[in-house]
């Protein structure tokens, strides 16, 4: 199995927290998100420890919300003492929802509006992560009108490929995200911030890419950081309270995907950051990482049920499933790989190459190629998608006009329902 949270039970049935996926599938019918809290706990806690015993009690993960964003996952992120950072208004108004605590956010995005802006600080923002200069005019100008003095902290481009996907490698030079150190608008950006009054600047931003194996990209990146830190220092005595690393490490969504110790690298890379510093003469800024997709993502998988098996002699085999695209747009998008499964013939032979394909009005409405079944597979069999707490939910439409499934949440003791499903009233509520 790809994640330690999966199993298979006496019956045959894939099993996620011990409980029966097939079960589940029959009792809040599918398609259907779960989600196993005490997982999402478990993620949550090993990178609180790790990054407070190797950096220090200031260093703080924060929550990439755009994993999966609904009231439930900032409850659990609140108790586990864990910050957030958030990319629209919508994401910190379902944050305020749930009583997270407003200071501990930070405010993403590389076109943030004034209203965007002006909402953030009426709601007690701690800190806007600053993707241009507009933006830090217009934090400037709006905090000095509501008498603020408004924390930011800038993004910077370090110019680091990740060795991931493109469309998920965000440290480049070429990125609509942050201002690059090789051209000399980081330095000129750090500058012009330092003059604005009504703004204090913490510290700085960076991100490399959110599905990483290999701590060497970390490393990279906080040693071209470290240099920049020092070098703001030299000319403009500018001390850096915040160094902010971003992404977070790798997830399996199939079997050859590497098994991650997070600790194990945070250690690493808290080491190196401990050595840069004491070369450089500057002081450990506070760290803060971004996990999200490591957070959430193998504490979830998808149920569907199969519709329809259609087999083209010598050419190709479809298994058609009550979701698709609308729900996971994953692989249309990316071309993602999942592990695809027969949730309730686990301990059948798999001898049966098929597509899965959505019920979506488009051709490229697929969840998985190439995937292994077993030959009996047939209308009413569960079909499981492993590996889907991240970018699932998160991403789903209503294509088609489609409703989006409900998220059921796996605890110790039961489940409860965190996301109901859509109902067609709710499709239809803000047509006129």
């Amino acid at each position: 199995m790809i994640c330690e949270n999966l199993g298979i039970n006496h019956m045959g049935n894939l099993t996620l927290a011990g409980r029966d996926t097939v079960e589940l599938a029959k009792k809040y019918q599918t398609p259907l998100f779960l989600m196993d809290e005490e997982r999402i706990r478990k993620n949550y806690r090993t990178y609180i420890g790790a990054m407070k015993k190797y950096f220090g009690d200031d260093a703080l993960p924060l929550y990439a919300s755009k994993a999966a964003s609904f009231r439930a996952i900032y409850k659990i992120a609140m108790e586990e003492g864990m910050g957030i950072d958030v990319v629209s208004c919508g994401e910190i108004y379902t944050a305020k929802s749930a009583n997270f605590p407003m200071e501990e956010v930070y405010f993403h995005g590389n076109n943030k509006t004034d209203f965007d802006i002006k909402y953030a600080m009426e709601n007690g923002i701690g800190y806007f992560v600053a993707d241009s200069r507009e933006e830090i005019d217009a934090i400037d100008g709006i905090s000095g009108e509501m008498n603020l003095c408004q924390n930011i902290i800038i993004r910077i481009t370090p110019g680091i490929d990740p060795h991931t996907y493109d469309a998920v490698a965000t440290g480049k030079v070429d990125s609509k995200f942050g201002f690059a150190i090789a051209t000399g608008a980081a330095e000129d950006i750090v500058k012009y911030a330092l003059s604005k009054k009504n703004i204090k600047l913490c510290g700085f931003h960076c991100h490399v890419g959110s599905q990483v194996f290999d701590s060497d990209v970390y490393f990279k990146t906080a040693d071209i950081m470290l240099e920049f830190i020092a070098d703001m220092k030299s000319k403009f005595g500018y001390e850096t309270e915040i160094l902010n690393l971003g992404g977070g490490y790798g997830v399996r969504y199939i079997e050859s995907d590497p098994v991650i110790d997070i600790e194990a690298n945070i250690a690493q890379v808290a080491k190196m950051v401990k050595e840069k510093c004491s070369e450089l003469r500057i002081d450990v800024p506070a760290i803060r990482m971004e996990p999200g997709r490591s957070i959430v993502a193998d504490s979830g998988l998808t149920l569907y049920t199969v519709g329809s098996v259609k087999v083209i002699p010598e050419y190709k085999n479809y298994v058609s499933i009550d979701g698709g695209m609308a729900d996971n747009p994953r692989f249309a998008l990316y071309g993602s790989e999942y592990t695809v499964a027969v949730a309730n013939k686990m301990n059948e032979e798999c001898d049966f190459l098929c597509s899965v394909v959505g019920r979506c009005c488009e051709c490229g409405d697929i969840i998985q190629e190439n995937v292994q079944m077993p030959s009996s597979v047939k209308r009413g069999d569960t079909i499981a998608v492993m590996t889907t707490g991240a970018y699932n939910y998160s991403m789903a439409s209503n294509y088609n006009r489609l409703q989006r499934p409900p998220i059921v949440m796996l605890t110790k003791t039961g489940e409860y329902t965190a996301v109901e499903r859509e109902s067609f009233e709710d499709i239809i509520k803000n047509d006129l």
